[in-house]
């Protein structure tokens, strides 16, 4: 035979009050975590076709292509000034910039850009949108390049 036996009021009241604390202290960690999510969400990755209309609709928007000299000297987005990702001084350079200007950031392909999306977020960069697959993708997608 089992017998059930109530727990005595002291320990339900205590329970409770763990449970509470509990709840608080997710409830905390989420809003902490989402507020971190959403200052992140300022660095992000964009398809060239998204690109185009974030440089088409904002003026104030500088374009960054971190390709060498001489692939920059073969055709760029219009407007772009370059950094070269193979520089020693690339984080230095970057790192003189406007912290809070928005940037749109390429290269190639997409694998340096990438690579310095997380040199832009050590600088304290705010606001950094990356060409999906560099200025091929965008070449891919019929939008225009010029030369410098």
């Amino acid at each position: 035979m089992v017998t059930c036996r109530a727990a005595p009021q002291g320990r339900v009241s205590d329970m409770k009050s763990k449970t509470k604390a509990l709840i608080a202290g997710l409830m905390l960690g989420a809003v902490v975590l989402a507020g971190c999510s959403s200052s992140s969400a300022a660095l992000e990755t964009v398809s060239p076709d998204t690109a185009a209309t974030v440089i088409a609709e904002n003026s104030d928007e500088i374009i960054l292509d971190i390709r060498t000299p001489e692939e920059f000297d073969q055709g760029i987005i219009e407007g772009a000034i370059n950094i070269d990702f193979y520089e020693p001084t690339f984080s230095s350079d970057l790192d003189a910039l406007d912290k809070d200007a928005h940037y749109v950031v390429y290269c190639r392909s997409g694998n340096r850009s990438g690579q310095a999306m997380s040199t832009f977020a050590d600088l304290g960069f705010t606001n950094v949108t990356e060409i999906d697959g560099g200025i091929a993708n965008w070449y891919e997608a019929g939008l225009p390049v010029v030369l410098p």
